[in-house]
């Protein structure tokens, strides 16, 4: 360590102990200032008394205080709820890095504001009679990272919209969305988006059970008509793409599917889901039915789903699938007969499956059942070979002897949900009722913590109504044990109030240590989505560009694009004004588009630059036109000129001290109005014979410069 960076330490634990020691109101030294002391300003201890601040909270600030210039140690990609987009959170800093514009439109990106080959715009699926492209708003939930040999290898993320049933395809070379596919058979997800460890498939799996297909069936043919949907998106990872052609489906009972991992190293092969309402409860409670949340909670466990997925990968290359709009689905009766499917009993309303490190434990936790089941993957497989079963589902699905697949059982406190691991041998467990983290210690598995395997070692409570946690790479088989994050529902009095609505809060916490050394470092608000799951990846794994790679980048296919404009021209052929237009600091050219009302016009925009950070946009408020151009970028934007006007446009970046000039104009010219002769006259009403009355009349004649109006009667009289 050299001299610079060997003071700074120095100064930083200086400042922690003096505080320290000022707080238990002992004297720092004699006779020199506790900042000296410490090394640093002599003004740092005046700082923190004048602030009020503890030990824990320098701590806290010395903890997650990255340095102007600095980067972060790991990336946080994190759901946003029905915000519908994903937050890139910087850890230790807890930064908001950017957001990722997926299902809704964001005008900052220019993402959904008249870019023609938006993935917005143009989804991909859809149930029968619906037009996905007009559902603006999104509920995303679990954010996947693409991973090589079940690591996390920075390149894709994947993430699903329980709201429709949707997964979203995210390039992390520039951190855009690239697909967005709607599931054409179910039209919700939860389960959604988890990959195999290579990335074979992204994992979606239903919510709630529906008619597959988008048919309608009565509730009182529930348990007929009604089925969940785990569905295998093939993923093509050379084009960036889900494969729909080569995506297949399982069709699973009416149970509510819920969250979802697949299993790596020893359990490789195998998808884990959850389930819940195994009671196939239909509510009602407006005809005097129980209400759901207590129709669903009557028996004392539900089902974890465990599934073969090469078997079916292999069931469905054999052709054994029926089509359910145009998808590729493996009935029931079919899932049974090849053993593709079996049932574990789970503590009842369970809300999480997590694969530990290794491969060998999978544990599930039931939120109203305060332990955590570790199922042992060896005792799964043997179960299964042995055909060790208590019972069949109503579908005639197996479901595994409980005790013979069961590993151990950890009781943690109350309101258990979502687990993950470290690499000292740890795993987390959240505690929603409890607003706490739990610590608690695996058994031979990857690694081995000090203490006794599956024993609770310490809780850290959080604030407050903690749903999942993130550890950095803990759902990997290389997990590491530096930070955790509680995504919190409720921050009630954590920040200044801003009104009945509040922000979520993320709280970081220091897991470095072993034993009861679990340490609370920041309270982040969240005021713009409700983050529910969030997967934490090592920085430099992620291999960003700082430009596209040359000038004229296609950035939705990611190759050279065929409208790249290098000069500015306008050509028009019949109706169709197609303008190529060239962005640089400070000017557009062309600055004049002109053009005739009811002109189809086509802009190509590309952004000249190649200056890191010299992003340009371009808008046209009137046509509700916003695009962003990051350096060598070209967008393709197409609208018919219906509005006649001048209407100015602008750079919406601030890209140099001429940003203001960076302007130009677009006018379409009004439609010339043709020539027509209208001739009207009143109706005259029937008279008794021998009487007549003169009736008015009027002609009447445009041109583009001559509008004249004779009026007169059928008596000579005349007026002009």
């Amino acid at each position: 360590m050299n001299g610079k960076w060997f003071k700074i330490f120095a100064g930083a634990a200086g400042v922690v102990f003096v505080t320290g020691l000022a707080f238990l109101g002992k004297p720092a030294v004699q006779n020199v200032s506790a900042g000296q002391a410490a090394g640093l300003p002599g003004d740092s201890m005046q700082i923190i008394q004048k602030r009020g601040l503890s030990p824990d909270d320098v701590y806290g600030a010395l903890s997650t205080y990255v340095p102007t210039g600095k980067y972060d140690d790991y990336l946080m990609m994190s759901s946003g709820g029905h915000g519908g987009q994903v937050l890139v959170i910087g850890l230790p800093s807890m930064r908001i890095l950017r957001l990722i514009a997926v299902f809704e439109p964001e005008s900052w990106q220019g993402y959904g504001f008249g870019i023609k080959d938006s993935p917005l715009e143009n989804q991909e699926g859809s149930l029968p009679g619906q037009k996905p492209k007009n559902v603006k708003w999104a509920d995303t939930h679990h954010p996947g990272l693409s991973e090589t040999e079940g690591k996390y290898d920075g390149e894709f993320l994947f993430i699903g919209d329980k709201a429709s049933g949707r997964v979203a395809v995210i390039d992390l070379r520039d951190f855009e969305t690239k697909q967005i596919v709607n599931n054409p058979v179910v039209n919700n997800n939860h389960g959604a988006a988890f990959v195999t460890p290579n990335t074979e498939y992204v994992v979606e799996a239903t919510q709630f059970a529906v008619p597959l297909g988008g048919e309608y069936a009565p509730i009182s043919e529930y348990k007929e008509k009604y089925r969940g949907l785990a569905t295998f998106w093939k993923f093509d990872r050379a084009k960036g793409r889900i494969d729909m052609a080569n995506s297949f489906a399982m069709e699973l009972p009416p149970y509510w599917q819920d969250l979802a991992d697949a299993g790596k190293l020893a359990s490789d092969g195998y998808v884990f889901i959850n389930s819940f309402n195994t009671e196939m409860a239909t509510g009602g409670i407006e005809d005097g039915n129980p209400p759901f949340e207590a129709g669903i909670s009557q028996r004392d466990m539900d089902y974890l789903h465990v599934i073969d997925w090469k078997k079916a990968e292999q069931v469905a290359r054999e052709g054994k699938f029926t089509v359910i709009q145009g998808m590729k689905v493996i009935p029931l009766e079919i899932t049974r007969q090849e053993g593709i499917m079996h049932f574990i009993p789970e503590p009842k309303s369970p809300h999480g499956v997590d694969v530990s490190p290794s491969g060998k434990h999978i544990v599930i936790a039931g939120k109203l059942d305060p332990h955590v089941t570790i199922y042992g993957i060896d005792l799964i497989k043997k179960a299964i070979e042995n055909k060790d079963y208590e019972d069949t589902d109503p579908y005639g699905i197996p479901i595994l002897r409980f005790d013979a697949v069961k590993k151990a059982q950890v009781e943690l406190g109350l309101g258990p949900l979502h687990t993950q691991f470290d690499n000292h041998g740890y795993a987390y467990t959240s505690l929603f009722l409890e607003s706490a983290v739990a610590r608690w210690t695996l058994g031979e598995d990857k690694y081995q913590a000090p203490e006794k395997p599956w024993t609770l070692v310490s809780k850290i409570p959080v604030s407050y109504n903690v749903g999942h946690i993130a550890v950095s790479q803990g759902d990997t088989v290389e997990p590491e044990g530096d930070y955790l994050v509680s995504l919190n529902k409720w921050s009630v009095d954590r920040f200044f109030n801003t009104g009945p609505l509040l922000p979520q809060n993320l709280q970081l916490i220091d897991i470095s240590k072993t034993g009861d050394a679990m340490k609370l470092l920041y309270d982040m608000p969240v005021g713009m989505a409700e983050p529910h799951y969030a997967q934490i990846i090592r920085a430099d794994k992620i291999k960003a560009w700082e430009v596209y790679p040359e000038v004229g980048w296609d950035a939705l296919h990611q190759k050279k694009s065929d409208t790249a404009a290098t000069e500015g021209k306008t050509i028009r052929n019949g109706n169709t004004v197609e303008v190529f237009i060239t962005a640089l600091r400070s000017h557009f050219e062309p600055e004049h588009i002109k053009v005739k009302q009811g002109d189809k016009v086509i802009l190509h925009i590309t952004n000249l630059e190649r200056t890191r950070d010299a992003t340009h946009g371009f808008e046209i408020s009137e046509y509700n036109i916003a695009a962003s151009m990051e350096p060598g970028e070209t967008v393709d934007i197409e609208f018919t000129a219906d509005k006649p006007g001048v209407f100015p446009f602008y750079c919406l970046e601030f890209c140099s001290a001429l940003h203001l000039e960076m302007v130009g104009y677009l006018m379409v010219e009004p439609a010339e109005k043709k020539e027509y002769l209208r001739l009207s006259f009143p109706r005259t009403p029937c008279l008794p014979a021998g009487r007549r009355e003169s009736s008015d009349f009027s002609i009447v004649w445009k041109t583009k410069s001559l509008d004249s109006r004779f009026r007169g009667n059928d008596r000579g009289q005349r007026e002009k």
